[in-house]
Protein backbone atom coordinates (compact mmCIF):
# COMPACT_ATOMS: atom_id res chain seq x y z
CA UNK A 1 0.00 0.00 0.00
CA UNK A 2 1.35 3.54 -0.85
CA UNK A 3 1.86 5.49 2.31
CA UNK A 4 1.10 9.24 1.70
CA UNK A 5 3.39 11.79 3.36
CA UNK A 6 2.51 15.67 3.10
CA UNK A 7 5.28 18.38 2.47
CA UNK A 8 3.20 20.31 5.49
CA UNK A 9 4.31 17.55 7.80
CA UNK A 10 8.11 18.71 7.27
CA UNK A 11 8.27 20.84 10.51
CA UNK A 12 11.11 21.53 12.77
CA UNK A 13 10.83 18.86 15.70
CA UNK A 14 10.65 20.11 19.08
CA UNK A 15 13.93 19.88 20.46
CA UNK A 16 12.73 20.32 24.09
CA UNK A 17 10.57 17.09 23.87
CA UNK A 18 13.68 14.95 22.69
CA UNK A 19 15.55 16.55 25.94
CA UNK A 20 12.68 15.29 27.60
CA UNK A 21 13.07 11.86 26.04
CA UNK A 22 16.82 11.48 26.89
CA UNK A 23 16.10 12.82 30.41
CA UNK A 24 13.44 10.48 31.29
CA UNK A 25 15.10 7.60 30.05
CA UNK A 26 17.82 7.90 32.76
CA UNK A 27 15.19 8.70 35.30
CA UNK A 28 14.27 5.11 34.48
CA UNK A 29 17.68 3.72 34.72
CA UNK A 30 17.88 5.41 38.30
CA UNK A 31 19.77 8.66 37.07
CA UNK A 32 18.32 12.00 39.65
CA UNK A 33 17.54 14.32 36.80
CA UNK A 34 16.69 17.70 37.63
CA UNK A 35 14.87 18.77 34.53
CA UNK A 36 14.77 22.64 34.03
CA UNK A 37 14.00 21.88 30.60
CA UNK A 38 10.26 22.16 29.43
CA UNK A 39 7.43 24.92 30.63
CA UNK A 40 5.53 23.02 32.99
CA UNK A 41 4.61 24.20 36.71
CA UNK A 42 5.82 21.25 39.28
CA UNK A 43 2.22 22.32 41.40
CA UNK A 44 -0.68 20.36 40.53
CA UNK A 45 -3.78 22.48 39.91
CA UNK A 46 -5.40 24.11 42.69
CA UNK A 47 -7.09 22.30 44.86
CA UNK A 48 -10.60 23.86 44.14
CA UNK A 49 -10.14 22.97 40.92
CA UNK A 50 -9.25 19.38 41.31
CA UNK A 51 -12.31 19.09 43.68
CA UNK A 52 -14.98 20.97 40.99
CA UNK A 53 -13.72 18.26 38.88
CA UNK A 54 -14.34 14.82 41.11
CA UNK A 55 -17.98 16.49 41.34
CA UNK A 56 -18.72 17.22 37.70
CA UNK A 57 -17.47 13.11 37.17
CA UNK A 58 -19.69 12.21 40.41
CA UNK A 59 -22.48 14.07 38.52
CA UNK A 60 -21.66 12.09 35.30
CA UNK A 61 -22.60 15.45 33.27
CA UNK A 62 -19.37 14.67 30.89
CA UNK A 63 -20.11 15.37 27.21
CA UNK A 64 -20.06 17.87 24.30
CA UNK A 65 -20.64 21.06 25.01
CA UNK A 66 -21.49 24.06 22.51
CA UNK A 67 -18.18 24.94 20.32
CA UNK A 68 -17.72 28.38 21.84
CA UNK A 69 -17.68 26.74 25.66
CA UNK A 70 -19.35 26.68 28.40
CA UNK A 71 -21.59 30.07 29.13
CA UNK A 72 -20.42 30.02 33.34
CA UNK A 73 -16.67 29.86 31.67
CA UNK A 74 -16.85 32.49 29.26
CA UNK A 75 -18.93 34.56 31.79
CA UNK A 76 -16.05 34.04 34.71
CA UNK A 77 -13.56 34.83 31.85
CA UNK A 78 -15.10 38.00 30.61
CA UNK A 79 -15.51 38.73 35.06
CA UNK A 80 -11.81 37.95 34.91
CA UNK A 81 -11.17 40.68 32.60
CA UNK A 82 -12.36 43.26 34.57
CA UNK A 83 -11.01 42.56 37.90
CA UNK A 84 -7.27 42.02 37.21
CA UNK A 85 -7.27 44.55 33.84
CA UNK A 86 -10.07 46.96 34.28
CA UNK A 87 -11.08 45.82 30.95
CA UNK A 88 -14.53 44.84 29.45
CA UNK A 89 -15.23 41.92 27.79
CA UNK A 90 -18.27 40.94 26.50
CA UNK A 91 -18.94 37.36 27.04
CA UNK A 92 -19.95 36.59 23.73
CA UNK A 93 -16.49 37.35 22.53
CA UNK A 94 -14.92 34.24 24.28
CA UNK A 95 -13.90 31.23 22.52
CA UNK A 96 -12.71 27.98 25.32
CA UNK A 97 -10.41 26.00 23.34
CA UNK A 98 -8.51 23.11 23.68
CA UNK A 99 -5.54 24.79 24.99
CA UNK A 100 -4.05 27.85 23.38
CA UNK A 101 -2.63 25.42 21.04
CA UNK A 102 -5.93 24.91 19.36
CA UNK A 103 -6.39 28.64 19.77
CA UNK A 104 -3.35 29.15 17.26
CA UNK A 105 -4.66 26.94 14.69
CA UNK A 106 -8.12 28.28 15.11
CA UNK A 107 -6.85 32.06 14.99
CA UNK A 108 -4.29 31.30 12.42
CA UNK A 109 -7.12 29.10 10.09
CA UNK A 110 -9.90 32.02 10.81
CA UNK A 111 -7.79 35.07 9.71
CA UNK A 112 -5.30 34.06 7.00
CA UNK A 113 -5.43 32.33 3.90
CA UNK A 114 -2.46 29.92 2.85
CA UNK A 115 0.68 31.54 1.14
CA UNK A 116 -0.09 34.71 3.18
CA UNK A 117 2.98 36.00 5.24
CA UNK A 118 2.63 36.23 9.11
CA UNK A 119 5.18 37.40 11.35
CA UNK A 120 6.51 35.87 14.69
CA UNK A 121 10.27 36.99 17.10
CA UNK A 122 12.89 35.37 17.00
CA UNK A 123 13.67 33.82 19.26
CA UNK A 124 10.33 32.55 20.20
CA UNK A 125 7.98 30.02 20.76
CA UNK A 126 8.69 26.89 17.98
CA UNK A 127 4.67 25.32 17.88
CA UNK A 128 4.47 29.06 16.04
CA UNK A 129 6.44 28.84 13.63
CA UNK A 130 5.57 25.25 13.02
CA UNK A 131 1.68 25.48 12.71
CA UNK A 132 1.65 28.50 10.21
CA UNK A 133 4.24 26.11 8.33
CA UNK A 134 2.02 23.35 8.50
CA UNK A 135 -1.06 25.56 7.77
CA UNK A 136 1.19 26.58 4.65
CA UNK A 137 1.73 30.09 5.99
CA UNK A 138 4.67 31.72 5.28
CA UNK A 139 6.97 32.64 8.42
CA UNK A 140 8.49 36.17 9.05
CA UNK A 141 10.48 36.17 11.37
CA UNK A 142 11.69 39.47 13.57
CA UNK A 143 15.21 39.23 15.16
CA UNK A 144 15.20 40.58 18.23
CA UNK A 145 18.93 40.86 18.25
CA UNK A 146 19.33 41.02 22.05
CA UNK A 147 16.45 43.97 22.07
CA UNK A 148 14.46 42.03 24.72
CA UNK A 149 11.51 42.57 23.43
CA UNK A 150 9.52 43.16 20.47
CA UNK A 151 9.56 47.15 19.42
CA UNK A 152 7.25 48.88 16.70
CA UNK A 153 10.40 50.50 15.40
CA UNK A 154 10.80 46.58 14.65
CA UNK A 155 7.99 45.69 13.29
CA UNK A 156 8.03 48.67 11.07
CA UNK A 157 11.95 47.55 10.01
CA UNK A 158 10.81 44.67 9.17
CA UNK A 159 7.61 45.32 7.05
CA UNK A 160 9.14 47.96 4.70
CA UNK A 161 11.90 44.66 3.72
CA UNK A 162 8.86 42.01 4.06
CA UNK A 163 5.58 43.03 4.17
CA UNK A 164 3.35 40.69 6.34
CA UNK A 165 -0.64 40.42 6.77
CA UNK A 166 -0.25 39.15 10.27
CA UNK A 167 1.84 39.27 13.49
CA UNK A 168 2.15 37.24 16.45
CA UNK A 169 3.85 38.61 19.56
CA UNK A 170 3.97 37.35 23.56
CA UNK A 171 4.23 39.30 26.78
CA UNK A 172 5.98 37.83 29.04
CA UNK A 173 7.62 35.73 26.11
CA UNK A 174 8.85 32.07 25.76
CA UNK A 175 12.08 31.75 25.85
CA UNK A 176 12.99 34.94 27.23
CA UNK A 177 10.21 35.78 29.96
CA UNK A 178 10.62 39.46 28.53
CA UNK A 179 7.67 41.84 29.44
CA UNK A 180 6.57 44.39 26.67
CA UNK A 181 6.26 47.61 28.48
CA UNK A 182 2.45 49.48 27.65
CA UNK A 183 3.88 51.92 25.71
CA UNK A 184 5.72 49.75 23.56
CA UNK A 185 2.55 47.53 22.93
CA UNK A 186 0.12 51.18 22.33
CA UNK A 187 3.29 51.78 19.59
CA UNK A 188 3.07 48.11 18.53
CA UNK A 189 -0.81 48.46 18.12
CA UNK A 190 -0.20 51.77 16.16
CA UNK A 191 2.64 50.62 13.92
CA UNK A 192 0.15 47.76 13.15
CA UNK A 193 -3.17 49.92 12.44
CA UNK A 194 -1.03 52.22 9.86
CA UNK A 195 0.19 49.16 7.79
CA UNK A 196 -3.13 46.82 7.98
CA UNK A 197 -1.26 44.09 10.40
CA UNK A 198 -3.59 41.98 12.10
CA UNK A 199 -2.53 41.19 15.32
CA UNK A 200 -2.85 38.35 17.69
CA UNK A 201 -1.46 38.81 21.26
CA UNK A 202 0.01 35.89 23.48
CA UNK A 203 -0.81 36.32 26.76
CA UNK A 204 -0.56 33.26 28.20
CA UNK A 205 2.51 33.95 30.73
CA UNK A 206 -0.09 36.90 32.45
CA UNK A 207 -0.37 36.84 36.34
CA UNK A 208 3.53 35.38 36.09
CA UNK A 209 4.76 38.88 35.13
CA UNK A 210 7.96 40.26 38.51
CA UNK A 211 7.54 43.89 39.17
CA UNK A 212 5.02 45.30 36.62
CA UNK A 213 1.59 44.91 35.68
CA UNK A 214 -0.15 42.61 33.42
CA UNK A 215 -1.19 45.26 30.47
CA UNK A 216 -3.81 42.86 27.81
CA UNK A 217 -4.07 44.21 24.04
CA UNK A 218 -7.20 44.30 25.01
CA UNK A 219 -6.83 47.59 26.91
CA UNK A 220 -5.14 49.18 23.45
CA UNK A 221 -7.32 47.95 20.84
CA UNK A 222 -10.28 45.83 21.65
CA UNK A 223 -9.88 43.98 17.99
CA UNK A 224 -6.39 42.75 19.11
CA UNK A 225 -7.00 38.98 19.16
CA UNK A 226 -5.93 37.55 22.84
CA UNK A 227 -4.79 33.93 23.39
CA UNK A 228 -4.66 32.93 27.20
CA UNK A 229 -4.81 29.48 28.72
CA UNK A 230 -4.81 27.88 31.92
CA UNK A 231 -1.63 25.96 31.77
CA UNK A 232 0.79 27.71 33.12
CA UNK A 233 -0.45 30.24 36.25
CA UNK A 234 -2.74 28.36 36.68
CA UNK A 235 -0.78 25.14 37.29
CA UNK A 236 -3.34 23.22 34.55
CA UNK A 237 -0.94 21.90 31.51
CA UNK A 238 -2.60 18.62 31.15
CA UNK A 239 -6.28 19.89 31.78
CA UNK A 240 -5.94 21.00 27.75
CA UNK A 241 -7.83 24.41 28.87
CA UNK A 242 -7.61 27.69 26.91
CA UNK A 243 -9.34 30.78 25.64
CA UNK A 244 -9.36 33.49 23.18
CA UNK A 245 -11.30 37.09 22.90
CA UNK A 246 -11.75 37.92 19.35
CA UNK A 247 -13.40 40.81 17.69
CA UNK A 248 -16.92 40.24 17.10
CA UNK A 249 -16.19 39.52 13.39
CA UNK A 250 -14.52 36.32 13.89
CA UNK A 251 -16.79 34.70 16.34
CA UNK A 252 -19.01 32.94 13.81
CA UNK A 253 -15.96 31.91 11.65
CA UNK A 254 -14.14 30.49 14.60
CA UNK A 255 -17.21 28.73 15.35
CA UNK A 256 -17.84 26.98 12.39
CA UNK A 257 -14.06 25.57 12.34
CA UNK A 258 -13.49 24.58 15.84
CA UNK A 259 -16.87 22.57 15.26
CA UNK A 260 -15.18 20.69 12.94
CA UNK A 261 -11.41 20.50 14.41
CA UNK A 262 -12.20 19.70 18.55
CA UNK A 263 -16.35 20.04 18.50
CA UNK A 264 -15.67 21.61 21.83
CA UNK A 265 -12.77 21.86 24.47
CA UNK A 266 -13.23 18.43 27.48
CA UNK A 267 -16.21 19.13 29.39
CA UNK A 268 -14.77 18.29 32.70
CA UNK A 269 -11.59 20.77 32.56
CA UNK A 270 -13.86 23.84 31.39
CA UNK A 271 -16.09 22.64 34.65
CA UNK A 272 -13.09 22.96 36.62
CA UNK A 273 -11.45 25.90 35.18
CA UNK A 274 -14.38 28.10 36.14
CA UNK A 275 -13.19 28.20 39.34
CA UNK A 276 -9.50 28.51 39.09
CA UNK A 277 -10.40 32.32 39.31
CA UNK A 278 -11.24 31.58 43.21
CA UNK A 279 -7.95 29.97 43.68
CA UNK A 280 -5.76 33.44 43.66
CA UNK A 281 -4.25 32.64 47.13
CA UNK A 282 -2.49 29.53 46.34
CA UNK A 283 -1.40 30.57 43.32
CA UNK A 284 0.47 33.63 44.43
CA UNK A 285 2.21 31.12 46.88
CA UNK A 286 3.61 29.40 43.84
CA UNK A 287 4.19 32.46 42.08
CA UNK A 288 6.22 33.51 45.10
CA UNK A 289 8.37 30.62 44.69
CA UNK A 290 9.17 31.30 41.21
CA UNK A 291 10.03 34.36 42.21
CA UNK A 292 12.60 33.14 44.81
CA UNK A 293 14.29 30.89 42.03
CA UNK A 294 14.30 33.68 39.93
CA UNK A 295 16.16 36.16 42.03
CA UNK A 296 18.75 32.81 42.63
CA UNK A 297 19.17 32.17 38.74
CA UNK A 298 19.62 35.70 38.17
CA UNK A 299 22.95 35.58 40.69
CA UNK A 300 24.15 31.90 39.98
CA UNK A 301 23.59 32.10 36.07
CA UNK A 302 26.22 34.66 35.20
CA UNK A 303 28.45 33.62 37.73
CA UNK A 304 28.66 30.04 35.79
CA UNK A 305 29.47 32.04 32.48
CA UNK A 306 25.54 31.56 31.13
CA UNK A 307 25.71 35.09 30.40
CA UNK A 308 20.97 36.21 30.79
CA UNK A 309 20.76 37.36 27.42
CA UNK A 310 17.50 39.01 27.80
CA UNK A 311 15.26 40.21 30.86
CA UNK A 312 13.80 37.95 33.36
CA UNK A 313 10.51 39.99 33.38
CA UNK A 314 8.16 37.23 33.68
CA UNK A 315 7.23 33.64 32.80
CA UNK A 316 9.50 31.18 34.45
CA UNK A 317 12.57 31.48 32.00
CA UNK A 318 16.34 32.36 31.86
CA UNK A 319 17.51 32.32 28.22
CA UNK A 320 21.25 32.37 28.16
CA UNK A 321 24.19 32.86 26.06
CA UNK A 322 26.15 29.70 26.85
CA UNK A 323 29.18 30.94 23.83
CA UNK A 324 31.42 30.96 26.49
CA UNK A 325 31.13 27.07 26.89
CA UNK A 326 29.94 26.01 23.61
CA UNK A 327 28.63 26.86 19.94
CA UNK A 328 26.82 23.86 19.79
CA UNK A 329 23.57 24.32 22.51
CA UNK A 330 22.00 20.61 21.09
CA UNK A 331 25.60 19.05 21.87
CA UNK A 332 25.99 20.76 25.15
CA UNK A 333 22.60 20.02 25.79
CA UNK A 334 22.63 16.16 25.98
CA UNK A 335 26.13 16.41 27.63
CA UNK A 336 24.75 18.05 30.42
CA UNK A 337 21.91 15.59 30.90
CA UNK A 338 24.35 12.93 30.56
CA UNK A 339 26.91 14.34 32.79
CA UNK A 340 25.55 16.62 35.19
CA UNK A 341 21.75 15.30 34.99
CA UNK A 342 19.99 18.28 34.82
CA UNK A 343 18.42 18.95 31.91
CA UNK A 344 17.65 22.29 29.72
CA UNK A 345 16.20 23.42 26.50
CA UNK A 346 18.66 24.03 23.23
CA UNK A 347 17.96 27.30 21.58
CA UNK A 348 17.57 25.58 18.71
CA UNK A 349 14.14 24.97 19.24
CA UNK A 350 13.53 29.16 19.48
CA UNK A 351 16.17 30.46 17.25
CA UNK A 352 16.99 28.69 13.79
CA UNK A 353 19.77 31.29 13.55
CA UNK A 354 21.48 31.81 17.05
CA UNK A 355 19.93 29.09 18.82
CA UNK A 356 23.62 27.23 18.24
CA UNK A 357 24.92 29.47 21.30
CA UNK A 358 21.76 30.01 23.86
CA UNK A 359 20.02 27.83 25.84
CA UNK A 360 16.23 28.13 28.25
CA UNK A 361 16.03 27.20 32.10
CA UNK A 362 12.82 26.76 32.98
CA UNK A 363 12.60 27.40 36.97
CA UNK A 364 9.07 25.72 37.41
CA UNK A 365 10.34 23.27 39.70
CA UNK A 366 11.09 23.20 43.15
CA UNK A 367 13.49 26.41 44.44
CA UNK A 368 15.08 23.63 46.26
CA UNK A 369 15.97 21.54 43.11
CA UNK A 370 16.79 24.77 40.83
CA UNK A 371 19.31 25.17 43.22
CA UNK A 372 20.58 21.97 43.16
CA UNK A 373 20.89 22.25 39.52
CA UNK A 374 23.05 25.09 39.54
CA UNK A 375 25.63 23.31 41.99
CA UNK A 376 25.60 20.49 39.66
CA UNK A 377 26.23 22.81 36.32
CA UNK A 378 28.81 24.35 38.43
CA UNK A 379 30.81 21.11 39.36
CA UNK A 380 30.34 19.58 35.93
CA UNK A 381 31.64 22.81 34.44
CA UNK A 382 34.40 23.46 37.39
CA UNK A 383 33.40 26.68 38.18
Amino acid sequence: MTVAISRRSAVEPFHAMDVLAQANRLKQNGSPIISMAVGQPSDPAPEIVRQAAVEAAREGRIAYTDALGLAGLREAIAVHYHDHYGVAVAPGRVVVTTGSSAAFNLSFLAMFDAGERVAITAPGYPAYRNILAALGLEVVEIPLHGDGYLTGDLIAETHARTPFKGLLFASPANPTGSVIPADEIARIAAVARDRGIALISDEIYHRLAFGTADTTALSIDPDIVVINSFSKYYCMTGWRIGWMVVPDALVRPIERIQQSLYISAPDLSQRAAIRAFEATEDLEKVKARYAASRAMLMKRLPALGLRIAAPMDGAFYAYCDVSAWTNDSMAFARRMIAEAHVAATPGLDFDTVEGHRTMRFSYAGETEAMAEAMDRIGRWLGV
